[in-house]
């Protein structure tokens, strides 16, 4: 059965971290705790109605464990941030809204080795999964330390200032902490414009030995994080599996035009229909689509299937299901695994249908 339900959670406390951006902790019942457990850098995904649309949208969970409380950050994105400017101008204390349980795999994998080094570059609301990491090393791992590297417009922009500046002086001998501004100068030059390949090259010369890192985390702007990720597995070869990344999406944010994507297009009959199967908590329904249509989970809502989703953006994994048989195509894919696309699983707000039958089940994991 799928696990992937939403439960009632209440606002216990708002914060204004920045002028765009509140945290907001939620009361957990006690029934829903283990639900609710979470690992360092996972998000939440919410549900609620505004102006009788049904909007869902995905955040970064940042408190810690030492918190001992569940609390993400929203940042205003304007003019388009439907769910982003409700949290920070309408939600209050007491409103509960619809929520996933923690989902995600931006998440240090455990290792026996006590000592590590990680380092993190972090811009805007990026630093939201990386706090919870940090706080996670920091509080659980006595001998390890952790470098961040945080890009913003200036002093004010800088989502948990003050929250940062104190785990800096509880943890002076394991944290180190490089502020990074596009809008406003500093005396360094390193440490003015925005995190680029050159800049963290420099920082690799002058601050950072990358040879003794053992992990590294980059959150923010999507070319950004892949020419940070390009760096460092292409150029300093670093291992694949030590190098994370994490993409934000919203179906607000225009679509990204994948030119592979259009070329394959070309070549395919896009009036030919498939009929797909999708299983969810053990129930079925079927439905026609044509190769050229609608990807299968908008069509599924469309059919008026309550099927689990988020970013649709091919980044959060939400959609995640997996093939039975037949084939399909995903336009883009930032969050399966090499092993999950082995395993046939597929994020169904990507795919479309490529043989006269497709069975996919939201059930399996």
């Amino acid at each position: 059965m799928s696990t992937l339900q939403f439960h009632d959670l209440t606002v216990k406390d708002i914060r204004q971290e920045t002028a765009d951006c509140v945290s907001i902790a939620f009361d957990v019942p006690e029934a829903i705790k283990s639900a609710f457990d979470y690992l360092p850098g996972q998000y939440l995904t919410f549900k609620t109605f505004i102006e009788g649309n049904e909007v869902r949208r995905s955040y970064s969970i940042c408190s810690g464990k030492s918190d001992r409380e569940l609390r993400v950050a929203v940042k205003r994105v304007m003019p388009q941030g439907k769910f982003s400017s409700w949290a920070n101008e309408v939600l209050k204390v007491g409103d509960t809204v619809s929520t996933m349980p923690p989902m995600g795999k931006f998440t240090p994998k455990k290792s026996e080795k006590t000592q590590r080094n990680y380092l993190a570059f972090a811009a805007g609301s990026g630093i939201t999964p990386i706090m919870s990491i940090m706080k996670a090393v920091l509080h659980e791992e006595e001998e390890s330390t952790f470098t961040l590297v945080f890009g913003n417009y200036n002093r004010n922009s800088i989502i948990f200032k003050e929250e940062l500046e104190a785990l800096k002086n509880r943890f002076m001998h394991r944290l180190r902490l490089f502020h990074v501004f596009d809008r406003e100068m500093q005396e360094a030059e390193l440490f003015n414009g925005m995190i680029t390949v050159d800049k963290v090259k420099t920082f690799g010369q002058k601050l950072i030995n990358f040879n003794t890192i053992d992990d590294i985390f980059i959150c923010g702007p999507e070319p950004m994080i892949l020419a940070l990720k390009d760096y460092f597995l292409n150029e300093l070869k670093k291992p694949e599996d030590s190098v994370y990344f994490e993409l934000f999406s919203s179906p607000d944010q225009p679509k990204t035009l994948n030119k592979d994507w259009e070329a394959k297009q070309q070549q395919v009959d896009r009036s030919k229909l498939s009929k797909v199967t999708v299983r969810l908590d053990g129930a079925s329904f079927d439905m026609d689509l044509a190769y050229g249509g609608e990807n299968i989970l908008d069509a599924a809502l469309q059919h008026g299937g309550d099927l689990p989703y988020a970013c649709k953006g091919g980044v959060c994994c939400t959609c995640k299901a997996k093939l039975i048989s037949g084939e399909v195509d995903m336009e883009v894919n930032y969050g399966l695994e090499p092993d999950e696309i082995a395993n046939n699983f597929i994020l169904t707000c990507q795919a479309h249908p490529r043989s006269e039958t497709v069975v996919i089940d939201f059930d399996t994991k």
